[in-house]
């Protein structure tokens, strides 16, 4: 059976963090869901390197982060896709379209 989460190897991870200047002095980092945390420092180094620390100290021993694949609602029209490509009447309608969408974006009256 295949199993439905990515086991991640957590010797390293990347996290999308938000680094921004505080007013006053220092920065703060902060990261988002799951590992919601918040660091501050006198520099950007700093506030990094402190929520670096919260982060490893979240993930105790026995917890992990894991990406879950959920499968999507196929959409029922893709099904339907290339169904005419076989049938040279098709061409024709196509070619018809083609030519009024021509007329109609000639025309100036038009809508």
């Amino acid at each position: 059976m295949a199993s439905t989460y990515c086991e991640i190897e957590m010797a390293t991870m990347q996290i999308p963090v938000l680094v921004e200047p505080m007013p006053g002095n220092g920065f703060r980092a902060r990261s988002g869901e799951p590992l919601a945390l918040t660091a501050e420092g006198a520099t950007r180094d700093e506030a990094l390197e402190k929520l670096r620390a919260l982060v490893q100290t979240r993930l105790v021993p026995g917890a992990e982060i894991v990406s879950l694949f959920v499968p999507g609602n196929q959409n029922p029209w893709v099904d339907m896709a290339g169904m005419f490509k076989d049938n040279p009447l098709f061409r024709e309608v196509v070619e018809i379209m083609a030519e009024q969408r021509r007329e109609a974006d000639e025309d100036p009256d038009y809508l």
